[in-house]
């Protein structure tokens, strides 16, 4: 099944345009009468029909059936990490985290960052790509970068479990202590975080965990707390 990303179909959008048209149109060479799959990003999944094509980056269609809901998962991360210097590793990582069924990314920058840019809409169309290619209907949320001072706030008093990851020895392995429910999972820079942030961190109700003996890049931390999440 090939799936189409319209946002606009909650507004009662009934035209597919710019690159998906061009892919359902130009690539797949779809016609008037074919049905096609869309999604909106917010869990429903679409069949539709084509009724008309207007050039190569246009089409209208009918809606045939709509599913709430299609592939949402178990659980409910909302995972804050800080972008590595080599932006590929973080692209990795937000598009398996898709495709793993993340609900909300967060970047931040914090004392020992390396990178404190980045192209959010780049960002977006993996994002897009991951939950097409998963056959997902649901967008992660992408927050905008900021401090991480600023993301902590922006979370303080949330009811989800709050957990940090950082290399002090005493802590429990996540997987110990996760218990299932919507979760703020946050992930440092490869230089973890500083010892003020730490403090910070648990002041607004966040426990600290360990992800195991070895050393970690910050994109397989990552990945291996969406994958604990998952199997749990």
């Amino acid at each position: 099944m090939q799936l189409f990303y319209e946002p606009s179909l909650l507004d009662g959008a009934t035209q597919l345009g710019g690159e998906e048209a061009h892919h359902c149109l130009q690539v797949l060479r779809k016609s008037v009468g074919d049905q096609i799959h869309l999604v909106d990003g917010l869990g429903g999944l679409y069949t539709a029909q084509i009724t008309a094509i207007h050039g190569r980056k246009r089409c209208e269609f009918d809606i045939i059936d709509k599913k709430e809901d299609h592939g949402k998962p178990a659980y409910d991360l909302h995972l804050a990490i800080a972008p590595t210097k080599n932006i590929s590793r973080i692209e990795w990582l937000l598009e398996k985290a898709t495709e793993l069924g993340i609900s909300e990314i967060s970047p931040f920058i914090s004392k020992h960052s390396e990178r404190k840019v980045i192209k959010e809409e780049r960002l977006k169309k993996i994002l897009v790509g991951a939950m097409k290619q998963s056959l997902r209907a649901s967008l992660p949320v992408l927050n905008p970068l900021r401090s991480f001072k600023d993301f902590i706030s922006s979370v303080e008093g949330s009811a989800s479990e709050k957990y940090i990851a950082h290399l002090h020895p005493e802590h429990q392995h996540l997987s110990k202590i996760y218990r299932g429910g919507p979760s703020i999972m946050v992930i440092g820079p490869e230089g973890d975080f500083s010892q003020d942030e730490i403090e910070a961190a648990k002041a607004a109700g966040f426990t600290g965990v360990s992800l195991g003996d070895s050393r970690l890049r910050t994109e397989t931390a990552g990945l291996l707390v969406c994958s604990l999440c998952n199997l749990h």
